[in-house]
């Protein structure tokens, strides 16, 4: 590793400047200032310029307009364009605890690493509902661990809301692809390519979703889709737990239609056994009866929301069509 890397964050931005104003806030908190900005804006209507000239002088911050494209070809756009050493990649709605680049720093210094990724959580400033769909994401009973919870850091695959990446693997690898699931299939590349990746347990983010039940659906859904266009890509990338929110969301509707059929509550049991882990996981978490009975929402919206995606992709093939653009938006 060098004596001192010099770090560029890039953020691809579409319509956000509320968002930005909030992570280019928390990055002048930062105790190292070892880094540059790159704040992409990709073609938006509401553009954040006016918000990027609040921070200068307050921060080395490069504001690039490109028309819109997609994320992906963002992200890459800002790599080229970045001068660093080593790339941080973040989403726009998220913050950064004032000793985020002084831990990556440390952990780099110890074990140096070409790409990592570290977990995301929720701020105590969050919404109800914002911290009830950030528990769905990262607690073992919905995701089994996947998304940072996981002990084997060095199998961690780095997700691009909090994901590093070194100048040499980017230039070997060639950065993203425009398709959904965009940053599982960049960490498979860079393993496949001979780099390692990693977790930086310590390096987390919080993640603030701004998304309704209803929006956090279509997303969730569209990530069940992509596992399975993921596959096609990486065979022997779907794993067990991969498959998981399918057989529950089956096997939530088959106990509903046997309680249906034999008219018994006693085929419900299992249903309300979960719901009840759910709820208790939660408040012990969250320490608000709120955010613990949003949680049971926002866990089965997730479950069903990614397993019928999963589904659906079996059957149409829809994800293998079309751009990540025409998915999400």
């Amino acid at each position: 590793m060098p004596e001192m890397l010099k770090f560029s964050i890039i953020v691809p931005v579409y319509n956000r400047p509320d968002e930005i104003d909030e992570l280019l806030g928390s990055l002048t908190a930062q105790t190292d200032k070892g880094f540059e900005v790159l704040i992409v804006e990709d073609g938006s209507t509401a553009p954040c310029g006016d918000v990027c000239a609040k921070y200068e002088g307050l921060l080395d911050l490069h504001y690039l307009a490109k028309p819109n494209s997609g994320r992906s070809d963002t992200r890459n756009f800002g790599m080229k364009h970045a001068s660093g050493d080593y790339f941080l990649i973040f989403d726009s709605d998220v913050t950064l605890p004032e000793q985020y680049i002084a831990t990556v720093r440390k952990y780099l210094g110890e074990e140096y690493v070409d790409c990592f990724g570290g977990p995301d959580g929720a701020c105590e400033d969050f919404s109800s509902m914002q911290k009830a769909i950030s528990y769905s994401m990262t607690s073992f009973m919905t995701t089994g661990g996947i998304r940072g919870g996981t002990k084997n850091v060095k199998k961690f695959t780095p997700r691009s809301f909090n994901m590093g990446i070194s100048r040499a693997c980017f230039e070997k690898v060639g950065g993203y692809k425009n398709m959904i699931g965009e940053d599982i299939d960049l960490s498979f590349r860079i393993k496949e390519a001979g780099f390692e990746t990693r977790l930086f347990p310590d390096a987390y983010v919080y993640h603030k979703r701004r998304v309704d039940l209803r929006k956090f659906y279509r997303q969730v859904n569209t990530f069940g889709r992509g596992r399975i266009l993921l596959n096609k890509l990486h065979p022997g990338s779907l794993k067990l737990v991969h498959l998981l929110p399918t057989a529950f969301a089956l096997g939530n509707l088959l106990l509903v239609l046997l309680a249906l059929v034999f008219r018994s509550a006693w085929w419900l049991l299992p249903i309300g056994f979960y719901i009840i882990c759910i709820f208790a996981e939660s408040l012990i978490k969250n320490k608000s009866l709120d955010v613990a009975f949003k949680s049971i929402a926002a866990a089965y919206v997730q479950l069903f929301g990614y397993g019928f995606g999963f589904i659906s992709e079996l059957l149409t093939h829809k994800a293998s069509k079309a751009t990540q653009e025409e998915l999400y938006r």
